[in-house]
């Protein structure tokens, strides 16, 4: 399997939309084709989690247009896990689709955190 790891250190690969007090940061991804036009992704994320009240609520994988093609729902606060990766196994990328975006929510502000931008490894 072939698998593409991309960090917070790797700046070319990053795309800020500016990250203000409280919002998801996005600090490595990690993109591991499985079979046919599956793949797995696992994202690190960091992120002030108060509570109920305000934590990263989900991440999802986007197409650079902004299709959809997988969500990953955090389903409680990760106030002492920080920071913390989940996976999201069977994305379907399709085949024309080569590069892929990572945005990442919490439950105050939505996606205004960062996002990254990483190769879909062939």
């Amino acid at each position: 399997m072939r698998s593409l790891r991309v960090s917070a250190l790797f700046l070319g690969l990053l795309v800020s939309t500016g990250v203000g007090a409280g919002e998801v940061e996005i600090v490595d991804v990690k993109v591991t084709a499985q079979s046919g036009q599956k793949y797995r992704f696992d994202v690190t994320l960091k992120h002030a989690d108060e509570g109920w009240q305000h934590y990263a609520n989900r991440w999802q994988v986007e197409t650079l247009d902004g299709k959809n093609l997988g969500t990953r729902v955090l389903h409680h606060p990760h106030v002492n896990e920080q920071p913390f990766t989940r996976s999201l196994s069977g994305v379907i990328i399709p085949e024309a689709v080569s590069r892929v975006k990572i945005r990442a929510f919490d439950s105050v502000h939505g996606d205004k955190g960062l996002q990254f931008e990483v190769d879909v490894p062939r």
